[in-house]
């Protein structure tokens, strides 16, 4: 799956001190299919079908850690949320409308004009911004309740640095929720060469399968980021019903919960 901290050449995802985590090939890639992102039968699809499972998620765990009800109407509002590498606003969009207060940052200003262009008409207020989680950290922006890092960290030039930044907007008390792809054979064969070539649901390159995170390097360095992991959970997908799932197989796709003390 490939949502994007993605990372770019835009002047205005350049971090004053020079210090960045970005890799500018990889927003170069998304920023070129920017006007796909809501596009349900596009270059995207396999991020429509998978949302639904991620945003569950997010909420059911939030929901949990804050003590709200998340069958509420709005059961995260009062809650701030930071959504990095937020494409064009498949998430952001619907975190907002669980009342949180979001702020989203792609490093990619293609990707950021067409979340804008999306939200607007709805009347949905999200602080949209073209940066990096070290401007951010070097702005004194924040600190948030909730951190997102969706298929985000296989795409960026320093997993261990872009994760103990991310970690520095993090409220004491907070929580982040970090999504991505395994370092093994499976994923390699399912992720990479049966999703990008076999049946072509992302674009060919998408993914650098040397880039994919192991949990086990994950969660140290989210432990070394000063965060407590509290929850793993592997999303596969069955092929016969065509749908997603939280399952305890993390072999492929896998997410983590973890908090801030």
């Amino acid at each position: 799956m490939a949502q994007s901290e993605l990372t770019s050449a835009d002047p205005a995802a350049r971090s004053p001190s020079g210090r960045t985590t970005i890799d500018p090939d990889e927003v170069r890639k998304f920023s070129a299919i920017a006007d796909e992102w809501w596009d349900p039968f596009g270059k995207f699809k396999p991020l429509h079908k998978f949302n639904p499972i991620r945003l569950a998620y997010i909420r059911d765990g939030a929901c949990a850690h804050f003590g709200r009800d998340r069958r509420a109407t709005a059961p995260l509002e009062g809650l701030s949320l930071l959504d990095i590498g937020c494409g064009g606003g498949l998430v952001a969009e619907p975190m907002r409308r669980l009342g949180a207060a979001v702020t989203a940052i792609d490093a990619s200003e293609r990707n950021i004009k067409t979340a804008m262009a999306h939200a607007e008409p709805l009347g949905l207020d999200i602080d949209y911004r073209a940066t990096t989680v070290e401007n951010l950290v070097e702005e004194n922006a924040g600190p948030f309740d909730i951190v997102l890092n969706l298929e985000v960290v296989e795409h960026v030039a320093d997993v261990d640095v872009f994760l103990e930044t991310s970690a520095n907007l993090i409220k004491p008390g907070g929580m982040t929720v970090m999504a991505t792809i395994n370092r093994t054979l499976k994923a390699l064969a399912l992720a990479k060469i049966g999703a990008e070539y076999v049946l072509r649901w992302l674009p060919a390159g998408t993914h650098d399968p040397r880039k994919f995170v192991k949990p086990e390097e994950a969660k140290s360095a989210l432990t070394r980021a000063g965060l407590s992991v509290t929850a793993e959970a592997g999303v596969s997908y069955n092929p016969l019903m065509d749908i997603w799932r939280i399952s305890d197989d993390t072999d492929v796709n896998y997410m983590l919960t973890a908090l801030k003390g």
